[in-house]
């Protein structure tokens, strides 16, 4: 079973920058995409960022020209950094791996870390 392992976060202040990281380990064949997730106080959880494992990027709108997603299959881990951070990206942010399974049928699956929290102070 995978497991994913977020770290990076913390407290910074506004125009700062953090960068994410997330492991995966356990067993499985491959990893497809790769994503970052938040969810805010109050809100449901959204996309932030997300790499395909051809190497396609994709962005919310509101973190587009701030955050940087970026991978390492070699070590099946995913980054993202994150500058220019605003009050309002304050959230748990949370990495989520579409696996492929290491037995049949071979099927993919989503699987996601516990989150790591962002606080950005005004």
């Amino acid at each position: 079973q995978v497991q994913l392992v977020e770290s990076g976060g913390g407290t910074v202040q506004a125009g700062g920058s953090l960068r994410l990281s997330c492991a995966a380990s356990g067993s499985f064949v491959t990893i497809n995409d790769m994503g970052w997730y938040r969810q805010g106080p109050g809100n449901q959880r959204d996309l932030v960022a997300s790499v395909t494992r051809g190497g396609r990027k994709d962005y919310a709108e509101s973190v587009r020209d701030r955050f940087s997603i970026s991978r390492d299959s070699d070590k099946n881990t995913v980054f993202l950094e994150m500058n220019n951070l605003k009050p309002e990206d304050t959230a748990v942010y949370y990495c989520k791996a579409e696996v492929v399974v290491d037995h049949p049928p071979y099927y993919d699956v989503d699987r996601w870390g516990r989150g790591t929290l962002v606080t950005v102070s005004s």
